[in-house]
């Protein structure tokens, strides 16, 4: 996790009347219990020790800031990663002077709108103490240098890749690319198996040899046509992804990529400039409504009927009439705060077509995913020098996600 950018501070805007909105569900998050129950154990990542007191501060604080999804796992899953990561960190024996710290606090009050002394004290009264506060911040920013000083050198694109990015945003024309693709699902018990198949495919050699594996394991609906996708303009495709495409040579295997619950590899076919320039967007409109069952034959039939009833988002509503507001999410999100996943699922759609390639974490559901429309930017004039930058920041954070799930695979979680 990166400091800051991964807890889409968009809807920090206005924060303090929010906290101070929750206040009441963070004293009763707070009833006190027996000190030795709060400070055991909870989570052994290796030999280091989560306990109950410290998830507790980190499911408050991501109610808190009314970070998407299960605040309790995003909390659980969070604090294993910093586990992962001190290590790592103090191995390269990096450490942060105090103003430092001070600076990402100021920094994280700053993005809420408010003071560090106002944000201190809406948190306080939700009960996370300042401690909490400066644990993230200092392991946000400590894993942010650390990465760059491991993997600067490898992030830095070439400047053929560089001329490449230039042409793509100038007005002069676009860039698009034919991809093949594996979406290969991981849980718990299949990490392992999944991670070594993955690194296999991403060894072979020729289209014939990864299309049949798309047959084999991929979870996408590609998978009938060996993986193919037809072509897509560079810039539909995730940000994080562009940087990665990019670099392979017509025929080659992007190594392994983790998504959320699946490994994704990507095999360029071609990839082609074409006069019409290629539009970067400022924001993008999707809707997931939920449908119970997960992959079943009856929820894919349900979802199936569903998608030749429906012609627009605002079509949805009415399937959802009467369900938990959970049950249809609708948002509008730059690229960049896409979920990996779906903006990969995005990038495949034109306005009102729909995908049913993923599913919850668990598998319980499937996400119905519709597009809804793409809010066309205006591009600016980027000096080489600012590319340069956003391909190795991009960069940066897909070697990020790699080793931390590396690491995590070559270590021993255990739950109390």
């Amino acid at each position: 996790m990166q400091l800051i950018s991964s807890f889409e501070f968009r809807s920090l805007t206005g924060a303090l009347s929010r906290l101070c909105a929750v206040v009441a569900l963070g004293a009763v998050l707070n009833t006190p219990v027996a000190a030795q129950s709060l400070f055991s154990p909870a989570i052994m990542v290796n030999d280091d020790v989560i306990t109950h007191y410290e998830l507790e501060q980190r499911e408050l604080f991501m109610r808190l800031l009314r970070v998407p999804g299960d605040p309790v796992e995003t909390a659980r899953e969070e604090l294993i990663l910093d586990r992962l990561k001190l290590p790592a960190i103090e191995d390269a024996g990096i450490e942060l002077a105090e103003e430092d710290i001070q600076a990402g606090m100021d920094d994280f009050a700053k993005r809420a709108g408010l003071s560090t002394e106002d944000f201190l004290k809406a948190l306080d009264a939700g009960g996370v103490s300042v401690e909490t506060l400066r644990d993230f911040v200092t392991v946000g920013l400590a894993w942010r240098e650390y990465i760059r000083a491991r993997f600067l050198g490898q992030a830095r694109p070439s400047p053929e890749e560089i001329d490449r990015a230039i042409g793509r945003e100038g007005g002069g024309g676009g860039l698009r690319v034919l991809l093949s693709e594996i979406i290969i699902p991981i849980t718990p018990q299949t990490l392992d198996a999944v991670e070594a198949e993955a690194e296999r495919i991403s060894k072979l050699e020729g289209l014939d040899a990864f299309s049949a594996e798309a047959t084999r394991f991929s979870a996408a609906e590609t998978r009938d046509n060996g993986g193919r996708l037809d072509w897509l303009p560079i810039n539909d495709l995730p940000p994080s992804l562009r940087p990665i495409l990019l670099a392979l040579s017509p025929g080659e295997i992007s190594s392994p990529i983790p998504l959320p619950n699946a490994v994704a590899l990507f095999q360029l076919r071609d990839i082609q400039e074409y006069g019409t320039p290629t539009p970067s967007y400022s924001a993008i409109e999707y809707a997931i409504y939920y449908m119970a069952g997960g992959r079943s034959p009856e929820t894919l039939s349900a979802a199936n009927a569903l998608r030749n009833r429906v012609d627009t988002c605002n079509d949805l509503y009415g399937v959802a009439l009467g369900l938990p507001s959970e049950a249809l999410d609708r948002r509008t999100q730059k690229p960049s705060e896409i979920p990996r996943d779906i903006a990969l699922e995005l990038a495949k759609l034109d306005d009102g077509e729909v995908s049913t390639a993923l599913t919850t974490s668990q598998g319980q559901s499937l996400m119905f995913i519709m597009m809804c429309g793409r809010s066309a930017s205006i591009n600016d004039d980027a000096t080489r020098d600012e590319i340069t930058v956003a391909l190795t920041q991009q960069r940066l954070n897909t070697l990020s996600e790699t080793f931390l799930s590396q690491l995590r695979a070559n270590s021993v979680i255990v739950e109390k």
